[in-house]
């Protein structure tokens, strides 16, 4: 039981100067200023009426000292903000998500979502979550210096860029954030980030931009006076769904088909990313000190693409079958301003590993570290099931980094 000692003047208060009267649960120390055109205070559990008169005086209708009991426990304070990057993306708006249904880390962040666009539907969403609202562009670091005062922690992630200097684009936005976040004083950030394709082939695949970007990213981030930790997300199980490229298509027989230039015996690790990613990201933020500097890969499961068609075929209730091609022949089925990027991409991943060499271990290790369930391929592909005439009509759509 907590006895609050509250010192109230019998005289009208102007505005701002609503503080230096109140002393908390009785420490005789200054408190900030509680607001001025509320017609109730809120001190802990306890709410003091006063007047408004309309004019910038409050009159309060108490005597000068009151004292009271309060025997519910102490409420936690919430005084870290966690800002988001992508926030109505897979992975920023899994974030969000996961915090807000976490009753630990609900209460010790409050959220920020990072946006170049206030007036989408999905951030007045996000508003209508008690999520804050900040304006950020990653080509604009003056907005990124706005966006992230008073951050303690940021979830960072950037999206692919395409053309001849996408490289140094999305390397760029990787870069303005993490200096902004350094001159902000933010504490600690958390990157997604991907392997080095170009690095860990020794030259050999030189066309996944997006991941040599991120991974360049995480190499800078590194270097920075900055606490950090990192997560690398697998492959998202909704790509068929959001990528129809990369879709079964129907074949003259009947059967659909899917093509690749790899082997049926190639293996991708999937991550339900509206759900999942979030999970990796909040078991960070639950132990920032035991992840500081390392990198978790994110994934359920690991599966051949045999095993990827026979799954489909199941939910789909569609005989779905593999059929690898040509590289020639691959690139006419992707778009040109991706096509390399897959190509190499895909051959790297049986040649290495999705996450390099020892991905299986990895996504083990990551699995046993995650901040609760995570969902199988088959559990996602049962809820979500492929509508393959859907996919048939469906655009171009940045599914693997958002």
């Amino acid at each position: 039981m907590r006895t609050a000692l509250i010192v109230v003047p019998n005289r009208p208060i102007r505005g701002f100067n609503l503080f230096g009267t109140i002393c908390s649960w009785a420490t005789p120390t200054i408190c900030q200023p509680l607001g001025h055109t509320s017609s109730q205070v809120l001190v802990r559990r306890i709410r003091i009426l006063c007047l408004y008169n309309g004019t910038g005086n409050f009159q309060w209708v108490l005597p000068t000292v009151h004292q009271f009991e309060d025997t519910s426990p102490e409420q936690p304070t919430m005084t870290k903000t966690l800002a988001v990057f992508g926030a109505t993306g897979r992975q920023g708006s899994s974030v969000i998500s996961n915090v807000l249904a976490d009753s630990e880390l609900s209460q010790q962040f409050n959220l920020r979502a990072i946006t170049r666009d206030a007036g989408s539907d999905k951030i007045k969403g996000l508003e209508d979550r008690g999520v804050e609202i900040a304006i950020g562009d990653a080509s604009d670091p003056a907005s990124l210096n706005t966006a992230l005062k008073g951050v303690h922690t940021a979830f960072v992630m950037t999206a692919p860029a395409f053309g001849p200097d996408a490289f140094e684009v999305q390397f760029n936005s990787v870069k303005h954030i993490a200096d902004a976040a350094v001159a902000q004083g933010v504490e600690y950030i958390v990157f997604s980030t991907l392997p080095s394709v170009i690095n860990i082939s020794g030259g050999k695949y030189k066309a996944v931009t997006p991941f040599d970007a991120k991974a360049k990213g995480e190499e800078y981030i590194r270097t920075l006076p900055i606490k950090s930790a990192f997560v690398s997300l697998g492959y998202f199980m909704d790509n068929f769904q959001s990528q129809p490229f990369l879709a079964p298509h129907p074949a003259p027989d009947g059967t659909w088909v899917m093509t690749r230039n790899t082997s049926a015996k190639a293996v991708l690790p999937f991550i339900d990313a509206h759900a999942d990613s979030g999970k990796y990201v909040t078991a960070i933020l639950a132990e920032p000190d035991k992840f500081e500097g390392k990198r978790l890969c994110a994934a359920a499961s690991l599966h051949t693409m045999e095993e990827v068609v026979s799954i489909l075929s199941k939910t789909t209730g569609k005989k779905i079958v593999h059929k690898q091609i040509s590289e020639e022949e691959m690139r006419a089925t992707l778009p040109d301003f991706a096509a390399d990027i897959f190509i190499d991409a895909l051959n790297f991943g049986e040649e290495y590993g999705y996450f390099g060499p020892g991905t299986a271990e990895l996504v083990a290790e990551g699995a046993k570290l995650v901040r609760g369930t995570l969902t199988t391929f088959e559990e996602y592909q049962e809820k979500h099931p492929l509508q393959l005439e859907d996919a048939l009509k469906g655009g171009w759509h940045h599914g693997g980094s958002q």
